[in-house]
This record gives structure tokens, C-alpha cells and sequence, in this order.
């Protein structure tokens, strides 16, 4: 058995949600926060067999797009606050980051 752990960024929550279950999975999500822009995401565990990993890593990389954001940089500085003005950056963001571990017991009590 696999452990499928996705982080997924909200906007993709719904679409992976409904394709998840539509095949049948069954899968806990727990809301997260994302470092670099600090914003929401959802972090998947999904329990499969081992024949299923591909399976679930298809609808992950189907329905978690990436997309360009502007964020603002503010550059280490030592000048007063407010003399600054941040530059506009584009980062990548979304897609799904995808950990696959192997299960050494699982049990539904």
C-alpha cells in the first residue's frame, strides 16, 4: 500500500475533490498554507494500492494547473520603512507538489 500526500493550491481544491471521487478514491484533505505567498492550499492524503499511485498522480497533474502571479519583493534594506517601493515579480504558482510513501500497516478501526 502507498501513501499518495498532494499539495494542492486552492483553486484546484474543488476540481481535484469531485475527479477523486469520481474514480472511486478515498482521500482526507486538510487545509494549508503555502510558504513563499502564504496563501491557502489543501494537503491530500490518499491511500492506495501501489497498482493505483499512477492513477491518482494523472488526476493530480490533470486538474492542478500552474499559473503566473505577480507578488511584490520587498529587498532587504536598512533604509526607513516606506522609502521603499516593492518591484512587481512573476512566480510560478500552483501545480501539485506530490510525495509517494510506502505504507507499512494500515488498519480502519
Amino acid at each position: 500500500m502507498k501513501l499518495v500526500i498532494a499539495v494542492v493550491q486552492d483553486k484546484d481544491q474543488r476540481k481535484v475533490t469531485d475527479a477523486l471521487l469520481e474514480r472511486g478514491y478515498q482521500f482526507t484533505h486538510i487545509s494549508s498554507t503555502g510558504g513563499l505567498l502564504r496563501e491557502g492550499n489543501v494537503t491530500f492524503l490518499i491511500g492506495v494500492e501501489e497498482h493505483q499511485v499512477n492513477a491518482v498522480v494523472e488526476v493530480l497533474g490533470t486538474h492542478c494547473k500552474t499559473r503566473e502571479q505577480l507578488i511584490n519583493v520587498f529587498p532587504p534594506t536598512i533604509e526607513p520603512i516606506g522609502t521603499c517601493i516593492p518591484t512587481p515579480v512573476k512566480v510560478q504558482v500552483g501545480g501539485a507538489t506530490v510525495f509517494v510513501l510506502d505504507v507499512e500497516r494500515f488498519e480502519k478501526l
